[in-house]
């Protein structure tokens, strides 16, 4: 990957919906180059895809939840199992398995209480838990997609 390669990278993933003539013109290419570039990004899976960032607020998802998790059993099954059932809530938009005193981060975005309480009762149902700790966001300061891509 050379220095236009990352160019491009760092102008998708501030705003995919540029067209080719417009990431073309300010990496200092030509159309097809520039195309071509960018399909060879994809195939190689460094763009993994193009989507719309949403504002959760405007769609009425006002509480965001960071859950904390400790599961009972460490057999690869189980890991397996949960990280595959977790994988398929929608509310979860991040799932970490961490290293140290818990086993696993959520990032959950809901409506509201009720709408949380529903999704923690779904969750202990999943496997066996040691622990579950919630923490409620109350302001998000900082919240980005971008990658830092070094020079």
């Amino acid at each position: 990957m050379d220095a236009i390669d990352k160019r491009i990278l760092r102008l998708v993933q501030k705003d995919a919906s540029l067209s080719i003539s417009e990431i073309a013109s300010q990496v200092g290419l030509s159309q097809t180059p520039c195309w071509k570039r960018l399909q060879k990004l994809e195939a190689l899976g460094i763009i993994k895809r193009r989507i719309a960032l949403l504002d959760p607020l405007k769609l009425g998802l006002q509480m965001t939840v960071f859950v904390l998790i400790e599961i009972d059993s460490h057999s690869q099954q189980d890991i397996e199992h949960f990280a595959e059932e977790i994988a398929q809530m929608e509310e979860v938009l991040d799932v970490y398995r961490m290293a140290g005193d818990i086993d696993y981060l959520l990032r959950v975005i809901v409506p509201n209480a009720a709408a949380f309480d529903a999704f923690y009762k779904r969750l202990i149902s999943l496997t066996p838990l040691k622990k579950v700790t919630s923490r409620f966001a109350l302001e998000g300061i900082k919240t980005e997609t971008a990658l830092p891509i070094a020079n």
